[in-house]
């Protein structure tokens, strides 16, 4: 493992090392499961494009300064906000606030991991094939309401992320994003080759769907949607860029390597759309068809296809491999926190948050069955699982990120700022480009989001439908 020439301080192998694991973070359940079915309840074209645009305006400039805040610190989230504020600041609980994030999500997002997991199975032993339609979706819920099968998965896929984390930045995180991204790749770009060929002008209807404006189908809601979803498919808010930044070598272009991480998390997420789309259009099928799309919907017809066992096997792969690069980068932000913070070793701070992260999720992994926290949905409306995902979608993710934008624009001293950004020669426009969207129009944008999503606007009567 490389030093830093000014410490201890783990570096990634190559800049390719770190753009696949930051891709790796980025590209998780958001794009193989969320974006698509997203994008069908928004109307498709115009949506994409305004998404497009967010992850310009927001989701690019904050990811910088995550990276840069990480780089210039060579700390974890806690300790870089520590060491651009005055002492006795409140802005290390900025920090705090994205460990805390990381830490839910990986409870539940682990959970989630674990269905992709049983359908693996499923699909390994061709279980979808002499079932009808109807009976599919009946999959799924029997799957929910188990408590124990979902306990086992999640176990399962925790070991295996705290297994990676144990092995260290190059050895363990660099390695494994190494062989599966381009694994991801490969898989997402024969599972779109195949859904060319599908009958009934499947593909070129999903081409349309995907990339053409149509004014008609957008909402005044959606626009709000996609700056949202621009902003979460990145996994910003949470630490994790900022951790990965702590490991990227000085000389690394920062406007370069973010540029990199955020056209292929987009490319994923565009990918995935023409690897759905074409299978439900070919049916059939509106786009529109919700959260369930995944789990309920594309079962049932991948059971109608030639080699539905083979495609059904490659795709719930490809969510697995997706889920496990970014849960790998989630639970190393708590990790590499625990062990600047505290001074543990990497093996015994990867074991205790692992395992901790694991206790805080089985009430998740038995939310369908109530046997475990039954009253907590009497109590909060929701059950434990829908109440962490709503509490870190709504409240410390975009509330992160917001902070993050106005700490590194208003708080991070000028100098530090600049020197870590390094912007080229004859080139300063960048640096000041930079500068004004994370001061003022990120923040904004943000702030909008996060006030979208806890429904003060519609409460306004400023955003309906």
């Amino acid at each position: 493992m490389a030093d830093h020439p000014e410490g201890s301080r783990p570096l990634w192998g190559s800049r390719l090392g770190f753009i696949l694991a930051a891709a790796g973070s980025a590209i998780g359940l958001g794009n193989i499961w969320k974006f698509p079915y997203v994008t069908g309840e928004n109307g498709g074209g115009l949506f994409v494009l305004i998404y497009l645009g967010c992850v310009v305006l927001v989701g690019l400039p904050i990811m910088m300064a995550e990276i840069l805040l990480g780089r210039a610190s060579r700390q974890s989230p806690v300790g870089a906000f520590a060491a651009f504020s005055r002492p006795g600041s409140s802005w290390p609980l900025v920090g705090w606030l994205g460990v805390a994030a990381g830490f839910v999500i990986l409870s539940y997002y682990s959970v989630v991991a674990g269905w992709a997991l049983h359908y693996v199975l499923l699909s390994l032993t061709d279980h979808f094939r002499h079932l009808q339609p109807d009976q599919m979706g009946g999959i799924f819920d029997t799957l929910y309401g188990a408590g124990d099968i979902n306990l086992f998965w999640h176990l399962l896929f925790m070991l295996a992320t705290v297994s990676v984390v144990l092995a260290g930045v190059q050895g363990g995180i660099e390695k494994t994003c190494r062989v599966m991204m381009p694994a991801l790749f490969l898989i997402i770009m024969l599972l779109v080759g195949y859904s060319v060929f599908l009958p009934n002008g499947g593909f070129l209807k999903a081409l349309d769907f995907t990339f053409t404006p149509h004014l008609e189908r957008l909402s005044r809601r959606s626009v709000l949607e996609a700056l949202g979803h621009s902003f979460f498919t990145l996994s910003l808010g949470m630490g994790t860029m900022l951790t990965y930044g702590s490991y990227l070598d000085r000389q690394a272009s920062l406007l370069k390597v973010s540029l990199q991480v955020v056209l292929l998390d987009t490319l994923i997420s565009l990918l995935a759309c023409l690897m759905v789309y074409p299978v439900m259009f070919s049916f059939g099928l509106a786009p529109q068809a919700g959260p369930g799309l995944v789990f309920k919907s594309l079962p049932m017809l991948f059971a109608q296809l030639p080699g539905g066992l083979l495609i059904s096997l490659a795709f719930f792969v490809l969510v697995v491999f997706a889920a496990l690069t970014s849960a790998i980068s989630l639970l190393e932000v708590v990790t590499a926190t625990v062990m600047d913070r505290a001074g543990w070793s990497r093996r015994r701070a990867a074991l205790v948050t692992g395992a901790a992260i694991f206790a805080f999720g089985i009430p998740a992994a038995y939310a369908g069955d109530g046997r475990l926290l039954g009253a907590w949905a009497s109590m909060f409306g929701m059950n434990f699982f829908d109440t962490m995902d709503y509490l870190a979608s709504n409240w410390m993710l975009p509330l992160g990120g917001l902070l993050i934008a106005v700490f590194t624009g208003w708080v991070m001293p000028e100098s530090a700022r600049r020197a870590a950004f390094g912007a080229p020669a004859g080139q300063a426009w960048l640096y000041t480009g930079f500068v004004f969207v994370l001061r003022w129009l990120a923040p904004t944008l943000v702030l909008l989001v996060l006030l979208h999503k806890i429904g003060v606007l519609q409460e306004l009567g400023v955003m309906g439908s």
